[in-house]
């Protein structure tokens, strides 16, 4: 099963915003080939981290939430935004490997 969530505009504010944590949110669109070959990637990154209790890895589709794609300026995707305490804390802008995006979570942990 996964560990990724499902991000929309009514959960949003609570799953990423508030959340006391770390979130990386994958700005993404179903037509989208390189979003597809990142999914595996964050689905075993999700499966790493499931049981820590600071971290989340979620998903927003574009498309279905384009008031959330216009307010975090989402024009090329995949687009991962990392939120640490509901601030952004960095953004990615393409494919990228599980290991970078894990690296930027343990780092973000350091900080607290």
């Amino acid at each position: 099963m996964s560990q990724i969530i499902q991000l929309n505009s009514t959960n949003f504010q609570a799953e990423v915003l508030d959340f006391q944590g770390i979130v990386l949110v994958d700005f993404y669109a179903d037509w989208c080939g390189p979003c597809k070959m990142l999914a595996p990637e964050l689905e075993m990154l999700a499966e790493e981290l499931k049981d820590n209790k600071v971290v989340k890895i979620a998903k927003l589709n574009t498309e279905q939430s384009q008031d959330l794609a216009i307010k975090y300026q989402i024009q090329g995707i995949p687009n991962v935004i990392i939120f640490n305490k509901g601030e952004i804390a960095t953004q990615l802008v393409g494919l990228r490997r599980k290991d970078d995006y894990k690296k930027i979570i343990l780092e973000e942990m350091l900080k607290g």
